[in-house]
């Protein structure tokens, strides 16, 4: 297996999340750093200060408790007075499994959850109800919120969403490293769930 192999394999591989990394997560900060890592790559704690507006001793702290759970990790080789940090590569997933029927675990299982959650639907919102209107036309068209509704089998929802990850896997793995002018790091989503049945709570 070549070097790059190694990569792609390690990029697709998936993470479940136990109590402890759940409840190191359960922080917008710590959400909000992760992603950044994702989207600019290896960053100082005084850079995501920057891009975070708080305390480059805020981010620092936050970065040592993301670390201690194996959620960031120290840029290797990367010298120079401050540290750099990056996010490693692969998925991190959240399931009840990993938290078995521990009352508290379940419930730092649910902050984990509407947290992560809660800084993707705050991104949209604040793109469709703001940044969009900024961005060139180019943009503006290649951008889209689009919902259906389709009547479908446990098994059938969950075929549709194992090809929509992999149509994403395969754009992420064509492009990865692309940069020049008009490249920019872009969020692909894809929300598929079953809703509420008629009368259920009621």
């Amino acid at each position: 297996m070549t070097d790059e192999q190694a990569k792609v394999s390690e990029e697709r591989e998936t993470r479940v999340l136990d109590t402890a990394a759940l409840r190191a997560l359960a922080h917008p900060l710590r959400v909000r750093i992760l992603d950044l890592l994702s989207r600019e790559g290896p960053q100082t704690a005084s850079s995501l200060a920057a891009l975070t507006g708080e305390s480059s001793g805020s981010t620092s702290y936050h970065l040592r408790m993301l670390a201690r759970h194996d959620l960031v990790r120290e840029v290797a080789g990367r010298g120079g007075r401050e540290r750099w940090w990056e996010r490693p590569r692969g998925r991190i997933a959240f399931g009840s499994e990993s938290v078995g029927d521990s009352p508290a675990g379940r419930a730092v299982l649910q902050v984990a959850v509407a947290e992560y959650h809660r800084a993707r639907f705050q991104e949209m919102f604040d793109y469709f109800t703001g940044g969009y209107d900024d961005e060139p036309e180019e943009w503006r068209d290649a951008s889209v919120s689009t919902t259906s509704t389709a009547h479908l089998t446990a098994a059938q929802l969950k075929e549709l969403a194992e090809r929509a990850d992999a149509l994403f896997s395969e754009y992420v793995d064509r492009y990865r490293g692309q940069e020049g002018e008009g490249v920019r790091s872009v969020s692909l989503r894809a929300d598929l769930f079953p809703l509420p049945q008629r009368g259920a709570g009621s």
